[in-house]
């Protein structure tokens, strides 16, 4: 972003990043090219014909090729045009060379040379084989150094310092003679290039990116954003490097924990830009799984996109106040039956949205995807740009809700930047300038996006499951999500403040389990960090809040307007969706008021049996009498219940009275078909559910 280097590739005909000019080519490096390749080079002018008489005949005396006699301005002929190496071809370099000298100077010429001429590993020019073999640049070599470079060129294939310094070595000290013979070096120049080997430093990039340069190499990337052959990234080094070592040493204290992989990506949101992508230990190989790019990996997300579930619902006519059941449930996995259950264990019975979705509770979750319906939500995740999740609604069902299906970081931090950017969805960009390639579409409205993020930002709203003074908690307003997945093998956290996202996943490529680590535990610490080092330029403010939101005062429990002997609250309302009635909780008015029941979320009319479920295959078990063994016929408990009567193969076997929801049947063996026949609270027709077959066996 700033001009320091991700990468650098040597698969160039030129080179094009590490040029220097001749004055900044130390003196002596010069005079030791000049007197190993082209000792005549100020004298001849392009060819040097005597010379190239006298190695013919040293070559044709030993019977073999023992010199050349290529001068610096034909090696420069041959670097601009490369030719197969025929007699033809060096008279043809040598007319070329004279050419060559008749346009350009000789400072010129020797400046191209030392810029150009190549050496091993593709690297071309002085400057690329001091950072190569020395990592250093050429101002802070020592003479031992400088000669090496020289002698290297002469067969970059055989004189590599990489494959065995000891030819190398024998090279430069005789160079060193003749230096030294000609007055270029001293006397104690030359006896400490006797004395002392040639020390190798292999090199190293500023800052470790390699995950993320080779998702840009993956791309396609437009022809109009390369520039001399560089090519600008989103990405800051010096944001990378210290997040780097944020998440290196989060790793290091969970490594008893069995943690040892994680990822971040950090985010301007308001541009959609890149700034850091960060793998745990850098993408080096002393870190179990650390080549594998975490931040594109697919993995479980837990709770992570409850509130994409959460905003579709205010879409639809909720309101963070509209309230949810959270009581036991159980739903069907096969022919078996689940029993969702929150983190906790525990129960809270009728919640407001905002407390369900603060608390990351998942039966109440569980029901919001019921009301929306798997396709319905699978479509809105595939809007947000979560094309991990490829399979069908029926293949996650209800479980999509509480994360069973893959998705990246990149996806899910890219999705969580359209709730901070209001709701419209914008690709994340790390090329500078690639805007406008993919234009943002919006994909929540306004008022309900800013609405979550108040939701996601209110420790008020966690305080059930996460209590009152916890690490999410942050100084700047700071909308905040974490998430677990089964058996604690992904640990979450995402948030975002009025200008940044950042998310954070922790686990293990080889999906080991970590033991007990949650996206509370884990990532949330690091989260608060880095959102630190975010904030430290003081730019951190409140997070948009829709103006066509109005607050009003409610009843906490039912969520309707407050009456005096209400527990209150303010809650934000979008236009449209504010309660007009009282709530007849605690003294209001209850004549042609709404009741807390009828407040509750309910199925748009149908009635269904929540328990069987169609195909459910249950097994008596052998320990328990037979006529003690029994199993509850249930019905949802969002709907009005006055009375019901339960059937099972069409014979009534049990009748329940005002609220009862369920009723214990004594299990039978063999193949059963369930249903109820309901009464609503005013009265009429009663409704009749579906009929569920199930077995006992």
């Amino acid at each position: 972003r700033h001009g320091v280097p991700l990468s650098v590739t040597y698969e160039n005909d030129f080179n094009y990043h590490d040029y220097a000019l001749l004055h900044e080519i130390p003196r002596l490096l010069q005079q030791a090219f000049i007197l190993s390749e082209d000792q005549r080079f100020y004298r001849h002018h392009g060819a040097d014909w005597p010379g190239r008489l006298h190695a013919v005949v040293q070559n044709l005396r030993a019977l073999r090729g023992v010199r050349g006699a290529s001068t610096i301005s034909e090696q420069v002929v041959r670097i601009i045009h490369p030719r197969p190496r025929t007699i033809w071809s060096r008279w043809l370099e040598g007319f070329e060379a004279a050419e060559l000298e008749r346009r350009f100077s000789k400072g010129a010429i020797l400046e191209f040379y030392l810029n150009q001429v190549p050496y091993a590993a593709r690297r071309r020019g002085v400057v690329q084989a001091a950072r190569y073999y020395f990592d250093r640049d050429l101002d802070t070599l020592n003479t031992a150094e400088m000669l090496a470079l020289a002698v290297m060129v002469r067969a970059p294939g055989r004189l590599d310092l990489y494959q065995g310094g000891g030819r190398v070595g024998k090279a430069v000290q005789q160079l060193a003679g003749r230096l030294a013979a000609a007055g270029l070096i001293g006397e104690a120049d030359y006896q400490t290039v006797l004395r002392h080997e040639i020390e190798l430093q292999k090199p190293a990039m500023p800052v470790q990116a390699s995950h993320f340069v080779r998702y840009i190499y993956s791309r396609e990337i437009p022809r109009q954003l390369l520039e001399r052959g560089r090519l600008a990234t989103t990405l800051d080094a010096s944001l990378q490097g210290r997040v780097q070592s944020m998440l290196d040493g989060r790793l290091h204290d969970l490594r008893s924990r069995q943690v040892h992989n994680g990822a971040v990506l950090v985010v301007d949101h308001a541009s959609g830009e890149v700034l850091a992508w960060v793998n745990g230990g850098g993408g080096g190989p002393e870190r179990p799984g650390s080549q594998i790019d975490a931040v594109l990996a697919p993995r479980q997300p837990g709770s992570a996109l409850k509130p994409f579930l959460y905003g579709q619902a205010l879409e639809k006519g909720w309101s963070a106040a509209t309230i949810i059941d959270d009581s036991p449930l159980a739903g069907q996995v096969g022919t078996g039956q689940h029993q969702f259950r929150n983190y906790s264990r525990q129960n809270y019975g009728p919640l407001r949205l905002r407390d369900c979705l603060g608390n990351s509770l998942n039966i109440p979750a569980v029901r919001t995807v019921h009301y929306l319906g798997y396709e319905s939500f699978l479509q809105r995740l595939h809007q947000l740009g979560f094309t991990s999740l490829s399979g069908d609604a029926g293949f996650y069902g209800e479980g999509l809700a509480l994360g069973n299906g893959e998705v990246t970081l990149f996806e899910l931090v890219q999705a969580y930047a359209t709730l901070a950017r209001q709701g419209v969805y914008r690709p994340l960009q790390t090329l500078l300038g690639e805007g406008g390639i993919d234009p943002p579409r919006r994909v929540y409205g306004e008022e309900d996006a800013s609405l979550i993020a108040h939701i996601l930002s209110d420790p008020e709203a966690r305080r059930l499951e996460f209590g009152s003074g916890n690490l999410l908690n942050f100084p700047v307003q700071t909308a905040v999500k974490t998430g677990t997945s089964t058996d604690y093998r992904d640990a979450w956290a995402v948030g975002f403040t009025q200008r940044y996202t950042v998310g954070i996943w922790m686990g293990n490529l080889d999906r080991q389990p970590m033991q007990g680590v949650t996206g509370s535990i884990g990532p949330a610490l690091l989260l608060r960090s880095v959102f630190a080092e975010l904030n430290r330029s003081g730019e951190g403010g409140p997070l948009y809040l829709s103006p066509r939101l109005a607050a009003l005062a409610i009843c906490q429990q039912s969520g309707e307007l407050a009456h005096p002997g209400c527990p209150t609250m303010l809650e934000w309302f979008a236009p449209g969706r504010v309660p007009t009635k009282t709530c007849s909780l605690h003294g209001g008015n209850a004549a042609g008021q709404r009741t807390t029941g009828e407040n509750r979320v309910n199925d748009g009319g149908k009635v269904r049996l929540e328990q069987p479920t169609p195909g459910l295959q249950l097994a008596m078990d052998p320990r328990i009498p037979d006529e003690m063994e029994a199993f509850p016929l249930q019905l949802p408990k969002d709907i009005a219940v006055s009375r019901a009567e339960w059937l099972v193969d069409g014979v009534v076997v049990g009748t329940t009275g005002n609220g009862m929801y369920r009723f214990l049947w004594s299990l039978v063996k063999g193949s059963h078909q369930a249903a109820a026949r309901v009464w609503g609270k005013d009265g009429g027709e009663p409704r009749m559910t579906e009929t569920v077959e199930f077995m006992v066996k």
